[in-house]
């Protein structure tokens, strides 16, 4: 191997990496773009650029703030990388040589496990990749590891920290990672269940990940850490090898810095053949009809804007402002139907005994579908997919976690004893009942009327607070950072970043990035997290 030059040497000491004596990429801010760019110019090779971003994560990771993102390195990522270098990112393969994170509830047929953050699956690997592991491979990518998560998605117990697992810990948001409660837990939470994946891209430990959303665990992150995403139609990306929660609502989707980078992921993540960058127009935003779901003169279902902090509303009357001077018109309206969701038959009591809970002892509702679902489809996953591990099923997870207290349960598993409760063949009329509820309150006769009534191309949302209605219709969102707040329920706290979200009907994907991807231009809202410079 030939010697490194002294320039060379000293661009690595800052965090970039060289080719030939070229100038350093700055990786921890770099776009998608900009490294598919840099790989096709022959500035930087797939292996130096993956040392980078391992540089990084040991750094800030491991070290440093301990982010805890990042919860397994490939050990084959830097192999992968080498077999990479030369072959420039092309239409066939559009990330070649672009290292990327995957959540780690999405298999991978490899060394690396798949364990959902339980310690009852700590030993469990995949028996092939998931299709959109595949279609990351065929695209040249290199997979460089597994993202930290909230435990099983969020749904092993009542009222979890967003970014916590018993088997990763707690990732920290970047943005705050110091600031703790009484209870040891951060007081900005890095968003969930794909905190890690989120953590990682604002930190620049990689361009863009993956991660998984069944109601707002793609939103939630993405406005926590200042990032772009896509939480697709459900439908549009394949969840096949993901650990589930729910068929009905879970969705695969991307985790970026920038709208285009979103877009560009996506055209590979999608079952369908489109190119979602091809709209992408700095005046995309002139002559959209956009959904303001406010009305102060209805205040029973004015849940959106009506009781928003004073902060969070400040972003978003900036937001609105922007957006008619871009050329889009807002109409305020009510959606009818949101006070439904969530209403009498579709969700079920459970009791909260987890300790560190502040309702311990109270009973929390927790939507029907999710429980009956998951026992089915978890059951599913372990049995077709999972391998590595005796834990086979919810129950072996349940008894497991029971044996084993200390480590896997520290805020309690109630979630799964009242999933575990269910026949599990979703044979039950509550669930069947559950599931039409949600879709005539959410769907039917809330946001396909409510867009249609007002002839819309999008409805605009705060942050992840329209999650629920999407998630339940199955209908896509694009969120895009809109600016920063500094407070949580009345606490001050260093500025951390606040997202704005539109929301649309079934295979809008296009329309909304295109509307993203004009606001996006006109705020420049993003700022990436302090205190993590190059190296």
């Amino acid at each position: 191997m030939a010697r490194a030059t002294k320039r060379n040497r000293t661009a690595r000491a800052r965090g970039g990496v060289t080719r030939r004596g070229l100038a350093a990429i700055p990786v921890d801010n770099a776009s998608l773009a900009d490294l598919q760019q840099a790989l096709a110019q022959e500035k930087i090779t797939s292996s130096a650029l993956t040392r980078a971003y391992l540089a990084r994560i040991k750094a800030y990771d491991r070290d440093g703030p301990k982010l805890n993102a990042v919860r397994e390195i490939n050990p084959d990522a830097l192999a992968i990388a080498r077999d990479l270098d030369g072959v420039k990112p092309s239409k066939k393969q559009p990330l070649a040589g672009v290292p990327i994170l995957v959540k780690d509830n999405i298999a991978t047929g490899d060394r690396q496990h798949t364990t959902a953050g339980s310690v009852a699956l700590a030993t469990a690997r995949a028996r092939a990749d998931a299709p959109v592991v595949k279609r990351l491979r065929a695209a040249g990518a290199v997979i460089l590891g597994k993202t930290n998560l909230t435990e099983f998605a969020n749904i092993l117990t009542v009222d979890m920290p967003s970014g916590y697992s018993s088997l990763g810990g707690q990732v920290k948001n970047p943005y705050s990672p110091k600031l703790l409660d009484d209870r040891g837990i951060p007081v900005v939470l890095p968003g969930g269940s794909s905190g890690g994946s989120a953590v990682a891209v604002a930190a620049g430990f990689c361009a863009a990940a993956l991660g998984t959303e069944t109601s707002g665990s793609l939103l939630s992150p993405a406005t926590q850490n200042g990032l772009v995403t896509v939480k697709p139609t459900v439908g549009l990306v394949s969840c096949d090898g993901v650990i589930p929660i729910s068929h009905s609502q879970d969705t695969v989707g991307p985790l970026t810095r920038t709208v285009r980078d979103a877009a560009i992921l996506l055209n590979v993540l999608s079952e369908r053949t489109v190119d979602y960058t091809a709209g992408l127009d700095k005046d995309g935003l002139k002559g959209a009809r956009i959904g303001l779901p406010s009305d102060p003169g209805d205040p029973g279902n004015d849940v959106y804007y009506g009781k928003l902090p004073k902060q969070p509303a400040a972003v978003m009357a900036r937001t609105i402002k922007m957006l008619e001077r871009a050329g889009a018109t807002i109409v305020r309206a009510n959606i009818p139907t949101v006070g439904w969701i969530g209403g009498p038959g579709t969700t079920m009591n459970v009791l909260i005994t987890n300790p560190l809970s502040r309702r311990t002892n109270q009973v929390a509702p927790a939507p029907v579908v999710f429980l009956y679902e998951f026992k089915r489809d978890l059951n599913l996953y372990l049995r077709d997919w999972a391998t590595g591990t005796r834990n086979r099923t919810l129950k072996a997870i349940i008894a497991y976690n029971k044996a084993h207290a200390r480590k896997a349960l520290r805020f309690g598993q109630d979630l799964a004893l009242a999933a575990e409760a269910t026949r599990g063949d979703l044979s039950e009329l509550e669930y069947r009942s559950a599931r039409a509820m949600d879709l005539l309150a959410a769907k039917q006769r809330g946001l396909d009327t409510y867009m249609r009534v007002h002839k819309l191309d999008a409805v605009l949302f705060p942050a992840a607070l329209g999650a629920a209605i999407a998630a339940r219709s199955g209908y896509p969102s694009v969120q895009v950072p809109g600016g920063f707040i500094s407070s949580f329920e009345g606490k001050k706290t260093p500025p951390y970043p606040f997202g704005v979200t539109f929301t649309g009907r079934a295979w809008s994907e296009a329309k909304l990035l295109r509307l993203a991807y004009a606001f996006e231009q006109a705020s420049k809202a993003r700022r990436p997290p302090p205190g993590l410079p190059m190296l």
